[in-house]
């Protein structure tokens, strides 16, 4: 053989008995069979075998399996983000002449898309109360094929009744998917509550430390993965090995850093809620939270992510103030990771409430409590 041809021999050469605690990287778009009888285009690989790397490599499958044991989901596909994730289940359910609900309290882009991609494609659909539980009987229709909930809300927190959610739905053959990324999949379980798509973006606390994009897209039973994997097939939404790997890498960390998360954020809610300058505070495990009751009925807990709202006394451009005066807390966008965060939303629309500009989010990192307190409590002195 000649030197050339030995360079491309994909034929391993060291021992293949090695054995380690971390899941290799499988990087490759090219599988290769033994024979051309078994050659296949095939997305089920967990069933049938490797067919090519854009359905998966052995790093992306384990990450897919791993997840669905912690979700109890019957299958799991992994996909480039929350975005994709959601993206995934419409087009999966939706199709033109279709009606599908959505919360107002809902991810942003989620209710970007229904208004942008779904109203293109002539399908329609409608935003309602989150907190309306068994009430949403009356908001189904003949075309309703999908309904989906967040819980809890995006910035505003509403803690939903998805099990009454789901009883409605099902009464009428309607599946239900759940953005359940708050929970990381473990503080609320969607399948033992009834749902039939569980999604996180596994970017937030599966990731942790706000270095990747991924999102999942969990399946009840037999019957909604087979309506997801055909669609997911064709959308080519292939993931990066590397990224699997680290969010693998996340998931060993994952029961001590929501344990923290949870202790540290309780406790600046806490500090907040008895702040004279503050109004409110969103945090699902405080009774000023709409729908706390249902969180104590069906949450083991909560995490790292909460608003709150400045008095009326405080002005909107006190409150970007307030914001461009934290230290400790960065402003971003994203939440879950190991850094605290701080946004305020100048602009949310919620119907029949007016904030004013002067709700703010945070997402509570590893930091030691005292310090951020403290560095709240300097911002805050800025507006007294």
């Amino acid at each position: 053989m000649d030197w050339r041809t030995k360079l491309l021999n994909p034929s391993p050469k060291a021992r293949q008995d090695y054995r380690s605690l971390a899941t290799p990287v499988y990087r490759g778009s090219t599988v290769l069979f033994h024979e051309q009888s078994v050659v296949t285009d095939d997305w089920q690989q967990a069933e049938h075998g490797y067919s090519y790397g854009l359905y998966g490599t052995p790093t992306t499958l384990e990450l897919a399996a791993r997840i669905a044991e912690l979700e109890g989901a019957s299958e799991t596909f992994i996909v480039p983000g929350g975005q994709a994730a959601i993206a995934l289940i419409y087009f999966s359910y939706c199709q033109a002449g279709s009606h599908a609900l959505v919360p107002h309290s809902a991810y942003g882009p989620n209710k970007a898309m229904a208004e942008g991609i779904m109203r293109g494609l002539n399908i329609e659909v409608e935003a309602y109360d989150p907190l309306i539980g068994a009430g949403i009987y009356g908001l189904i229709r003949e075309n309703t094929s999908l309904i989906w909930c967040e819980s809890p809300g995006s910035v505003t927190m509403e803690v939903q009744d998805v099990p009454a959610i789901v009883q409605a739905a099902h009464a009428h053959g309607v599946a239900v998917a759940l953005d359940n990324t708050y929970a990381a999949g473990v503080m609320f379980d969607a399948f033992a509550h009834g749902v039939d798509i569980s999604m996180q973006a596994l970017t937030k606390y599966v990731g942790g430390h706000s270095d990747l994009l991924l999102g999942s897209v969990s399946a009840r039973d037999k019957q909604a993965y087979d309506k997801l994997g055909p669609i997911y097939q064709q959308l080519g939404l292939a993931v990066s090995p590397d990224d699997c790997s680290l969010a693998l890498r996340g998931l060993q960390t994952l029961a001590v850093r929501l344990e923290v998360l949870e202790r540290n954020t309780l406790e600046i809610a806490n500090w907040l809620a008895d702040h004279p300058l503050v109004a409110q505070v969103l945090h699902p495990a405080l009774p000023t939270c709409p729908g706390h009751a249902v969180w104590a009925r069906d949450f083991s807990g909560s995490t790292s992510v909460f608003s709150f709202i400045f008095k009326e006394t405080i002005a909107a451009d006190r409150v970007v103030e307030f914001i461009n005066q934290l230290q400790i807390f960065k402003i971003g966008m994203s939440w879950g990771g190991v850094n605290s965060l701080a946004v305020v939303y100048p602009d949310l629309q919620r119907p029949h409430h007016d904030y004013g500009g002067r709700i703010v989010r945070l997402n509570i990192g590893l930091e030691k409590v005292e310090d951020l307190t403290g560095d709240l409590a300097q911002a805050m002195a800025t507006l007294s």
